[in-house]
């Protein structure tokens, strides 16, 4: 997997993905063979999710190849890794925070240490920190300005605050002006968020990536989640890194330059960024919610490449710190992933850059699909339409499609345990396998009840549902049984409803239902104890989903 030829590498993994999404819609054609009315519109919805299932596995096999078969996987897929110059960069560049409503006292310490660690290497003057703020509240804006001009104090010359009139483009908007206003000789800016953590040494890495390969536009690493005391964080992002790493690295293999970007945590050339990804309006006036994907295709489509390193170390971020906040983020990207319908038709797309588009979209599109396949296999269980479907063949289809599904986390699991070192940094395998168990245990729960949730949203949203680009909570907090049954007595009755209908028809079909509806069911005290402090610190004392970073900061 060394020789960069794109149309091979395409034809190759187009022909990988093919073969597997045939192969599971085969499976659901024999378990449900003959079809009656219910079944062919079953089988409709499953054609339209397998591409993205069978893509999942794809990226998740050819990425488990990579990180068992080479020596060093993120050079394998960014050779310009390889040529990178070690030591102080000849550049300037911008790191560019964009901040809204934040609480400054969690923002400023780790960007301190960022710039102590730049200026030990010896490259302070190479690097301009600058807190871009779209903050309106007066109250939170004197106290932003209040904190960051103690802290520019204390770095005198290298700290810059610029706070906007109005936030006109959310965050793009707001980096755009910084780029049009504000930046002088600086080659290359580090976008970073208000929760993203990068070491030093993860920012000169990229800093000389990009001076090794002048077509570089954009290189984007792997983001994983910063060290969380909460018990929802705490599960998800265990499962989400080891599905990262394999899924970023297959996925880096065939894309090459056409590569994504996720909006902080990536490095961009100033020049080519500045021309090419000034995203306007909307037709109507609205603007694009979900930008750091089109801004990736302009430059794409503008000859320029875009390339992620999937490398996980120095790079992180904060998860949502419990359900709620989980799922209004969902909300916000699915809004703004839908809005790719209305981009196929952008000057200098490419085919590669639509392909992008598609697989954004298809990320959320799917859950209202997933939710109607099960709706419907209710329907068709309770109007006597299954009663001839083998259960074996049935529960075959359901588990080959199950297993592509998670595929990308199962394979990150596979890496961890085959290669000591990985578990090593994880406490060893025995550590790390509990941590597995119990992420997956919480995720079976909770994915089904999270597809439910943004179908829908989704389902709603042509009706005007919206939940705004909104400032997040991104403290740990305690859910009341009141809050929790609020946000998600819908969903409970949804899940109790479907399993009732498949209870009604026999128990193997209960037992094949119940993977998917056992979470709907649990919602309500799903998301109180996902939150619960007491649960969330027995299992940071029992070491449960402990990351390398947290085990690294521990005493």
């Amino acid at each position: 997997m060394t020789d960069e030829n794109p149309l091979l590498r395409r034809a190759a993994f187009g022909a990988l993905v093919f073969l597997i999404a045939a192969f599971l819609f085969w499976l659901t054609w024999r378990a449900l063979t003959p079809v009656n009315g219910w079944e062919a519109l079953i089988l409709l919805a499953v054609a339209l999710t397998t591409p993205w299932t069978a893509l999942s596995a794809a990226n998740s096999i050819v990425g488990l190849a990579l990180l068992l078969g080479t020596r060093n996987p993120p050079a394998a897929v960014l050779p310009a890794l390889a040529r990178a110059r070690p030591g102080l960069p000849d550049s300037v560049t911008a790191i560019a925070v964009c901040i809204r409503n934040e609480a400054m006292e969690a923002v400023l310490p780790t960007l301190g240490t960022l710039l102590d660690g730049l200026a030990e290497n010896g490259a302070a003057e190479r690097f301009r920190l600058w807190l871009l703020s779209d903050t309106q509240d007066p109250a939170i804006a004197a106290a932003e300005e209040a904190a960051i001009a103690a802290f520019a104090a204390a770095h005198p010359g290298r700290v810059h605050y610029r706070r906007r009139a109005d936030n006109a483009g959310y965050k793009a908007g707001n980096v755009m002006d910084f780029l049009d206003h504000h930046v002088t000789d600086e080659a290359f800016f580090i976008t970073l968020d208000a929760d993203s953590v990068m070491t030093p040494a993860a920012v000169l890495r990229l800093v000389s990536i990009m001076e090794a390969e002048p077509r570089l536009a954009i290189v984007q690493q792997l983001i994983v989640g910063r060290p969380a005391t909460a018990a929802f964080p705490r599960l998800f992002q265990f499962g989400m890194r080891a599905g990262m790493r394999s899924w970023a690295t297959g996925q880096a293999w065939w894309q090459l330059d056409s590569g994504p970007y996720w909006g902080h945590n990536a490095i961009i050339r100033v020049a080519p960024f500045r021309a090419h990804a000034k995203l306007e309006p909307l037709p109507d006036g609205s603007r694009i919610l979900s930008h750091d994907m089109v801004e990736s295709v302009r430059l794409q489509a503008a000859g320029w490449a875009v390339r992620c390193l999937p490398a996980e170390d120095g790079s992180m971020e904060a998860n949502p710190p419990a359900m709620p906040e989980f799922m209004r983020r969902d909300e916000r990207w699915g809004a703004g992933n839908m809005q790719y319908f209305r981009l196929f038709d952008l000057p200098g797309m490419t085919a590669l850059g639509r392909l992008q588009l598609v697989q954004a979209i298809l990320l959320f599109l799917g859950a209202p699909l997933y939710a109607a396949i099960l709706l419907l296999a209710a329907g068709n269980a309770i109007t006597g339409g299954g009663t001839g479907t083998p259960m074996g063949a049935l529960a075959l289809a359901v588990f080959a499609h199950a297993l592509c599904y998670f595929s990308p986390k199962l394979s990150g699991y596979a890496q961890a345990l085959i290669q000591r070192e990985v578990a090593a940094t994880y406490g060893g395998r025995c550590s790390f396998a509990r941590g597995a168990v119990a992420e997956f245990v919480f995720m079976q729960l909770f994915e089904p009840l999270s597809t439910l949730n943004k179908a829908m949203f989704l389902l709603t949203l042509p009706f005007g549902a919206r939940t705004g680009w909104a400032p997040q909570n991104r403290a740990d907090r305690g859910i009341g049984w009141g809050d929790a049954t609020r946000l998600l007595w819908r969903h409970t009755l949804v899940g109790l409803a479907l399993t009732a209908c498949f209870a009604a028809v026999s128990l193997p079909a209960l037992l094949v239902a119940l993977p998917f509806t056992a979470g709907m069911v649990l919602a309500i005290p799903l998301c109180v104890w996902s939150a619960d402090p007491r649960i969330s610190a027995s299992l940071r004392r029992k070491g449960i989903a402990s990351t390398p970073e947290e085990l690294a900061a521990a005493p």
